[in-house]
């Protein structure tokens, strides 16, 4: 899967704006249906990528010899 077409906060504040719709209760039920079909998919990039972000997250930690080194978070089992 390539690289999002928009930043997680842009994802996030697309997502607010289709619950809003939603929940305006204004909707036909085909729009209803398509603005939730959208926002599942939303929800699911936006998960990707806060699951692509926690593994990039590396802890710095001091070595014996004073050296720093990165390693990954702990719980990471890859």
């Amino acid at each position: 899967m390539g690289k999002s077409k928009f930043s997680f906060e842009d994802g996030m504040d697309k997502l607010e704006a289709t619950v809003e719709k939603l929940e305006s209760g204004d909707l036909s039920l085909e729009e209803s249906m398509t603005f939730y079909q959208e926002g599942i998919k939303l929800s699911a990039e936006l998960q990707k990528m806060l699951e692509d972000a926690r593994r990039k997250v590396e802890v710095i930690r001091q070595g014996a010899g004073g050296e720093y080194v990165a390693e990954p978070l702990e719980g990471e089992n890859e």
